[in-house]
């Protein structure tokens, strides 16, 4: 008899044990991937996968692919997966309290976030832990949190995170039928014409060998429509709107480009020799802003929208370039 035993404590408590879930409404419809790494906190990616390819994880005691989309009533077979305390990534103290101090708005639905640049909204790709991650493990109590959307890692302001499955679903419908508005103030380089006052361009999403994805203007892509407006100008460069009408990766950055007027501070679209010649008058990352979110309350008639200050490091270098 071991020690455990001895003392009345039972080893086989302590072991991760195979669990049964049932779907319920507000789970319905989400893919079981995701599903998992919400349930499944802090195991990797891979992990996660691989139990779904041999059929470890099960639903109504049949194998399923990762894409297969819960329905409600649905049981999921979570097998046991033990994760070492080294492996689980967790937010530190600074981290979790920058993301709970970015917070604009919050209800029992939403959660409006104004995204630091430089954050990822999510892990991956060498990436332990982004955004998502840092907010659900500074709230182990909240059962379910999950992205409306993405901005590029860069790209700061407006980010919607939902609270519940039904609040993302009526999210995704309103994105699906144009009726969320998103606006971006960035900055190009050059002289952007007043009369140019939208790009519609198809884009295509390629993969280089380096695993590094960028996007092109292509005939074979995807219809994208991005609307722009001229706010102030200095000189050798540019502060536009721009409101994406499609939602395309890397949508505005590439239109920009395509327009003739890249996004300063760019380091995938514009060039070396414009990023170092506005880095040197304070634009020291790229120009990219989420300023303002209109949309109807998930759950309710009234339509809203959110505001994101401008980050201080972009208000400065706007302020050093009217000085120039």
């Amino acid at each position: 008899m071991n020690k455990e035993s001895q003392n009345g404590l039972n080893p086989e408590e302590h072991k991760p044990r195979v669990q049964i879930d049932e779907i319920d409404e507000d789970r319905a419809g989400q893919r079981i991937d995701n599903y998992l790494m919400t349930r499944l906190k802090g195991v990797p990616k891979t992990l996660i996968y691989r139990i779904v390819r041999k059929g470890e994880v099960r639903v109504n005691k049949g194998r399923i692919k990762a894409n297969y989309r819960l329905r409600c009533g649905d049981m999921v077979r979570i097998p046991p997966v033990r994760v070492s305390a080294k492996e689980l990534p967790h937010a530190g103290k600074w981290l979790k309290e920058s993301v709970e101090s970015s917070i604009i708005y919050e209800d029992e639905r939403l959660i409006v976030v104004n995204k630091p640049s430089g954050l990822a909204v999510h892990g991956g790709s060498g990436i332990s832990l982004g955004l998502i991650e840092t907010l659900r493990d500074a709230r182990p109590s909240e059962p379910f949190l999950e992205l409306v959307h993405r901005l590029d890692r860069d790209t700061s302001g407006c980010l919607m995170i939902a609270k519940k499955r039904s609040a993302l679903r009526d999210l995704h419908e309103q994105m699906r039928t144009g009726k969320i508005q998103k606006t971006y103030w960035a900055l190009v380089g050059g002289r952007w014409p007043s009369r140019k006052q939208q790009i519609n361009a198809p884009l295509k999403k390629n993969t280089l060998q380096s695993g590094e994805r960028i996007v092109r203007v292509d005939p074979e892509g995807k219809a994208s429509l991005t609307r722009f407006k001229v706010m102030d100008r200095f000189g050798d460069c540019t502060l536009v709107e721009a409101s994406p009408i499609t939602g395309r990766t890397h949508q505005i950055r590439v239109h920009a480009l395509h327009a003739g007027h890249a996004i300063i501070g760019d380091d995938k679209y514009a060039t070396k020799e414009i990023n170092q010649l506005f880095k040197a008058r304070g634009v020291k990352r790229l120009f990219l802003h989420a300023v303002r979110l209109d949309i109807r309350l998930p759950g309710s008639e009234e339509r809203r929208h959110f505001e994101a200050m401008l980050p201080q490091d972009l208000h400065n270098a706007l302020r050093g370039l009217k000085s120039d």
